[in-house]
């Protein structure tokens, strides 16, 4: 039976470095427009105290977000150690294409996996690239995706990214800009005839009778300007308390198709999206099978990286292969699981045997 692996992995996490301490000065509101009766210091610090959240990183002012993908592919191919012309498929999974400094226009024409390619300079005509828009799932998605076309015996390498400027889209008098963060991550997923690793399972959804617009784009909280642009913004309350009941529901049926024991689970690689939201998700999925969390089952990027939607579990990944996450480790043989949540609203969960 044919299996799919990640045989190689690259992430790329920009050089600008904006610490909380950096939005003194900035002008929240509320989002009729009013002032906080709270000074910035105190939404600082109860901001940091909720999220984990100390700095994030932004892409300077000469990259797009293909660019950053184009980096993080670069590495993976590398790491994987095959020829760029090999690749059937390129999937690259991002939210608001090319969104360049200053601009409020979004650009997707050629699409950005069209980009990566072109920036690879990839002749091979059968090397198919197409985007996938699916919220901060979208790169485990891609990795689902390209698992299907593997098993369906149409792909042998796929290249599956995920990359986004989230910097260049927020509203800087919404508190909740201080949570997004830009970079990419990218991997290979490849055929491979091994029975003892590979992805062993997976679940996803998409949930968007009431909660489709939990997530959305929307004015600026300043209404003295006079623009018509938009902004990503969110509903936090709702998407904390959906998380908390739905997350852990399909993180346990995805490992319930797997066949292996909560016991031999060693890693959990969640979206960094809010410490205290992950921290809640992890317990509540242990909880259904009545344990308690192990010791540092959840590696965690979000302190001094943010949230970059869709990047965040490749690069998670990533930093923990290659031993860049202080205490934090994995070896041959070690069942992991990949998840995450974010618009749509969409969830997708991996169980992954390394």
């Amino acid at each position: 039976m044919i299996h799919s692996k990640i045989s190689g992995i690259g992430s790329f996490i920009p050089s600008f470095k904006k610490t909380n301490a950096d939005f003194i000065n900035e002008a929240f509101l509320n989002a009729d427009g009013s002032d906080f009766a709270a000074d910035n210091a105190d939404i600082i610090e109860k901001f940091k105290a909720i999220t984990g959240i100390e700095e994030r990183r932004y892409a300077t002012d000469d990259f797009n977000t293909s660019d950053l993908a184009y980096f993080a592919s670069l590495k993976a191919i590398e790491d994987a150690n095959i020829n760029p012309e090999e690749l059937d498929y390129i999937i690259f999974a991002h939210n608001f294409g090319d969104v360049q400094k200053d601009s409020s226009q979004s650009d997707l024409l050629p699409s950005l996996a069209t980009r990566v390619k072109y920036k690879l300079a990839i002749e091979n005509p059968n090397c198919v690239a197409y985007d996938i828009l699916f919220g901060c799932p979208g790169w485990i998605q891609g990795v689902i995706q390209a698992q299907a076309f593997i098993k369906a015996g149409i792909a042998k390498k796929c290249l599956v990214i995920g990359a986004e400027t989230l910097s260049r889209v927020v509203d800087k008098f919404d508190r909740d800009s201080m949570i997004y963060s830009d970079g990419a991550g990218a991997c290979i997923v490849e055929a491979t005839d091994e029975q003892s690793s590979g992805i062993l399972s997976f679940a996803d959804q998409t949930f968007a009778k009431d909660e489709a617009y939990y997530l959305f784009f929307g004015e600026s909280y300043n209404k003295n300007i006079e623009e018509n642009t938009r902004y990503i913004k969110m509903l936090g309350r709702k998407i904390y308390e959906f998380a908390l009941s739905n997350v852990p529901l399909a993180m346990k049926a995805a490992l319930d198709k797997s066949g292996v024991a909560i016991d031999d689970v060693k890693k959990i690689f969640i979206h960094q999206a809010n410490e205290k939201m992950d921290e809640a998700i992890i317990q509540r999925f242990y909880r259904l099978y009545k344990k308690r969390v192990p010791e540092g089952i959840m590696p965690m990027s979000i302190h001094e990286l943010g949230n970059s939607s869709v990047a965040t579990v490749p690069t998670l990944l990533d930093l923990v292969i290659k031993g860049l996450i202080p205490n934090q480790h994995i070896q041959k043989g070690d069942v992991l699981i990949l998840a995450s949540v974010g618009a749509g609203m969409n969830i997708n969960a991996i169980v992954y045997k390394y």
